[in-house]
């Protein structure tokens, strides 16, 4: 019996000596797990993935830069419409207009006494204007040879004042008008003074003369 038992477990020894030294086996692989990566189907597909992804990117790209472009235009329309505001308030500020000045003179006298600073600005702008128009006035109620002569004497002073301080006189033109043209109510001394008077027109362009069928117009 003891001889037995012995065998036995001499052989199980065997067994597990033979098992320990006998090389691991290799493991087994599935074929269906198996990924095959060099297959020409599969090489397309991943290419395509490639391009549909640079395309994202590109389309991306392209997205931010019409942004970027069309925020630039907004802003450069904004400012060109800013800058052709600004021009045309420039080109109404420096746009020529008639001006009118009024010397006042004392009761009977052709004398021309005007402000300095009034002085100044009718000089500078009479320079510059293509015609000057000096229109003579006085306090008269009536007409006669006197108010007459005082209406243009007024005008020819005025006259002589600005051709000394530079105007060029073939630019000056003078008339006068001895009553009924009055500024200010006449019948009080401050209306008097008011209508003790030399107009003077500045005009920046000549007239341009109207043609036969212009003046023909009602």
């Amino acid at each position: 019996m003891k001889s037995r038992t012995r065998a036995f477990n001499g052989l199980i020894c065997a067994l597990a000596l033979a098992s320990c030294s006998a090389p691991p086996k290799p493991p087994v692989v599935d074929p269906a797990s198996k990924r095959p990566a060099n297959v020409p189907a599969i090489v397309e597909l991943q290419i395509c993935r490639n391009d549909l992804h640079d395309a994202r990117l590109l389309a991306a790209k392209s997205d931010r830069l019409a942004q970027a472009n069309a925020e630039i235009l907004a802003q450069l329309s904004q400012r060109q419409q800013s800058l052709a505001a600004a021009q045309e308030a420039a080109a109404h500020q420096r746009e020529p207009r008639n001006r009118v000045f009024t010397v006042l003179f004392a009761f009977g006298s052709a004398d021309v006494a005007i402000p300095s600073p009034d002085a100044q600005a009718l000089v500078e702008a009479a320079r510059l204007a293509a015609l000057v128009l000096l229109r003579g006035r006085t306090d008269g109620s009536g007409d006669s040879l006197v108010e007459t002569r005082m209406a243009r004497a007024r005008a020819v002073a005025v006259r002589d004042y600005l051709v000394a301080a530079g105007v060029a006189p073939q630019r000056i033109r003078t008339t006068y008008q001895p009553t009924g043209d009055h500024a200010a109510d006449n019948e009080s001394a401050a209306g008097r003074a008011v209508n003790r008077r030399v107009e003077v027109e500045l005009y920046p362009a000549l007239p341009l003369p109207l043609g036969p069928s212009q003046a023909r117009r009602p």
